[in-house]
Formats: structure tokens, sequence, C-alpha cells
């Protein structure tokens, strides 16, 4: 009788067995990082989000979403949109969850379709129960999209309303027209209506003059960011900030020709945190603050498609420049997108047609049961809902000074306190602040701790 192996059987049936994972390794400082291929066989994933049962979910262009075991790099299917047209660069796209997904079990996903044959982009909820997703709801559609420039990356901010970037469309003007929704973040309620407070009463757009945004993350010091494709020349990072207006075609990268100084003054243009001539084509960018890589700390992690590498941008303390660079991670070709999990681990994504999700990790560190425990203890705010001061508590007391920020509903800075160190609660001034809804942020060390606030 004769006995087949693993490999045997795979290769009688026409298939071949799985490669053991490669390990490679890499020097941050005086970390050392592994790589490890983590699922292989994959269509150009899009997007990667860590979702609470602690599982990668994923985006292919191709149409298809999945949840992927962290630990095994299973890829558990879960549905693949009948409409999803994979033209050129555009396709399946971003994706998000939200934040209450244990009470509201809803997935985000963004889009490209043919409405007739003129190529458009969606923005559609489903409903996750018991391994499936449905009810398709659409809350918004018919926006213009091309073979290229279509974007787009989904975020939820904390007061739960929906940022989603997108191109101009090969339409250069349409970032500059108010009216068009393209070249534009744009800012949603969680059911598709606009936002009473967006920058202009009745406008879905938040901020204008965008190419092609493929990056947008909100950092644990409150602040926004996005990647954002060039033409030649000119890629960027911004800091995004509400109403504000990102330049192009006007202006590409800084402010710095006569012509574009003087659309700059007139139009209240923000110039960008960082650009790249020749460009690298950036694409997926997250927020990095994890004791396991601590060299990394408080920085912007960026994949990008032509420069095929991992981009390291430190942040200065307020967040508002980059201080420094560093490449990683070039030997694997095309970096599509990125995500961390709560134990800072780093998932990136690659983009040349045979795919793969890469596990980046500090196999030497531990995370204490402590610092769990600490993660883990809310912020305590009281009286809430407030009116004239509200009491802000820590879980633990911080060793150094700490600053405790309120943020009104479009992201601006609205209020300040300071914990003193050893001292684990305060009292805030809310005097003039208008009703609303708005969210207190702490960070004590590496630990952010958020709240959602409501003053009457």
């Amino acid at each position: 009788m004769k006995y087949f192996t693993p490999a045997l059987f795979l290769a009688a049936l026409g298939l071949s067995a799985p490669a053991a994972a490669q390990t490679t390794t890499f020097q941050v400082g005086a970390t050392t990082v592994s790589v490890t291929p983590l699922a292989t066989n994959l269509a150009i994933p899009w997007e990667l989000v860590w979702g609470p049962d602690n599982f990668i979910w994923m985006t292919e262009r191709g149409g298809r979403i999945s949840r992927v075991n962290p630990t095994t790099g299973q890829v558990l299917p879960l549905l693949t949109l009948p409409d999803a047209a994979p033209v050129g660069e555009s396709g399946l796209l971003g994706m998000v969850l939200h934040p209450d997904f244990a009470t509201a079990p809803y997935l985000y996903v963004v889009y490209n379709y043919f409405q007739g044959s003129a190529l458009r982009e969606k923005l559609v909820r489903y409903t996750y129960a018991g391994g499936v997703l449905s009810s398709p709801l659409i809350l918004l559609d018919g926006i213009n999209a091309a073979a290229t420039h279509s974007g787009s990356r989904l975020l939820i901010l904390p007061d739960r309303t929906l940022l989603m970037t997108t191109g101009d469309a090969q339409m250069a003007s349409e970032a500059q027209n108010p009216a068009s929704l393209n070249g534009k973040i744009l800012r949603l309620n969680l059911d598709g209506t606009i936002p009473a407070n967006n920058p202009i009463p009745g406008s879905r757009l938040y901020t204008l003059g965008h190419r092609n945004p493929q990056g947008l993350v909100l950092a644990a010091n409150g602040k926004l960011y996005s990647s954002e494709h060039g033409p030649n020349n000119d890629d960027e990072v911004n800091l995004i900030e509400p109403g504000r207006n990102y330049g192009w075609p006007n202006v590409e990268g800084y402010c710095n020709l006569p012509a574009e100084q003087a659309f700059c003054t007139t139009n209240n243009v923000r110039e960008p945190l960082v650009i790249w001539t020749p460009t690298l084509a950036v694409a997926g960018l997250t927020y990095y603050n994890s004791p396991a890589i601590p060299e990394w700390q408080n920085s912007l992690l960026m994949a990008t498609l032509k420069a095929s590498k991992l981009v390291q941008l430190k942040l200065n303390p307020a967040g508002d420049a980059i201080i420094a660079q560093a490449d990683y991670l070039n030997s694997f070709g095309r970096l599509r997108a990125v995500c961390i999990s709560p134990q800072g681990r780093i998932y990136v994504s690659t983009s040349n047609q045979n795919d793969q999700i890469l596990v980046l990790e500090n196999r030497a560190y531990q995370p204490t049961s402590a610092a769990a425990t600490q993660a883990a203890a809310p912020l305590r705010l009281w009286p809430n809902p407030a009116h004239h001061t509200v009491t802000v508590e820590l879980p633990a007391a911080p060793t150094k000074a700490a600053t405790a920020q309120v943020y009104d509903a479009v992201g601006r800075l609205a209020a300040t306190g300071r914990f003193a160190a050893g001292q684990t609660s305060m009292a805030l001034n809310l005097a003039g602040l208008r009703p609303g809804l708005y969210v207190v942020r702490t960070q004590v060390g590496t630990r952010q701790y958020t709240q959602r606030l409501v003053v009457e």
C-alpha cells in the first residue's frame, strides 16, 4: 500500500502545500522587529481594520470582505459585493466598523460600481450577525469615480460622525468646487445625514482641495492626519482641520510659488506637514504609540506603493510637525494598508496582485498585567451632563503632569485642564462652551483615555 504525506496528497490533487512562514528581522534602534507572513494568496487587500473580536477585518479590491485570524492567518470570507467594479485602481476600498459594535453591529464600506456605463462611488452600511453581513443600506451614492483618483478611506470620530475621503476622479477643478463631492473629505452622521455643525451648513464638506487622499487616521493626540497622492511631485501628509482648503489643483505641495502663495492667502489653505518629490505613491496611514516598539512611539506609520516601503514619521510632542523620518520593510514590493493590534503588533498588506498580510512584532515585548488593567479602566466624568464644570478622574495617578483636552463635535480644541503628578482628579472649567456633545481626552504615558461629555 502506498502512503501519502500531506504534501504528496496535495500534489495528487494538483495543489501545493503552503510554504512555511519565513521570518526576517530588522532593527529599530535597540528593538528587533520580526516580520512574518500571516495570510497569503490574497488579491489586493485594500483595507485592514483591527476588530472588536480581535480579528483583522479586510477588504480586497475585487469586492470581498473577510475576517482574518491574527494567530493562524485563516481567512474567513463574509461577503463578496456583487456590484463592486474593480476597474484600474478602483473597486472595493475603505472600511470601518461602528465603535459600539457590540450594540450597533454595523460595518461601513466605500466602493466603486457602474451606474449605466459611468463609474460611480457609494458608501454602504451592512449589519453583521452570526458571521454574515446583510441588510445593505446605501448612505451616499452617485459620486463621480474613475479608474484612478477615487480615494477612499473611512474613519469614525469620537463624536460618532463618519469621515470619507474622495479623489478628484481625474476632474482636478472639482476639488475646489464646494458643490462637488470629489476631491474632498466628507463628514456624515452614521445614518448618512448631514451633521448640523459641519463647516458649511447643509453640506457634507469637511475639507476641500484634495487630489487623491488614501490614508486617514485620528491619533491619540486628538489630531487628524491624511496621506495624499500628488501628481508627478509632492505627495503629502496633511494635518486635517475642519473647513480648511488643501490647495489642489492650484497648489502642489507647499505654498512656495508666487501664484500659490496668493491662492493660499485668499483661500485658507493648510500646507502639508511633509512632501515627497519624487513621489512615493502614499497609501494607508496609522498612528503608533505602543511601548512594544518604543522607538516608534508618537509616530505615523505609512504604507507606500511605488516606493515599496513602510515610512515612519516621528511627530513632535504637539503633533503638528514631523521631526524625523525612517524607512523600513523595503523587500516586499508595494504596500497598501496598515493596522495595529492592542498588543502593538503591526499588520501590513502588500499590493502586488498575489498578496499577503505581514505581521511586524517585537517578540521580546511582554505587556504587563498592571498596564492591561489600567488600559481597561475608564476615564470618569461627573456630573455628565455638565453645566459650568466637570470633574475628571483618572483610573490611576500619573507619575508626571498630564493634560486633559476637550474637543467639540468637529474636532476643535475647546478647553483644557491639567493633572498634577500624583493627582487622580481635577475640576475642568467649561465656561464659554456651547451646549452640545464633546469628547474629553487625556494621555498618561502610553495610555490614552477618552470619554464623551454632554454640556447643557
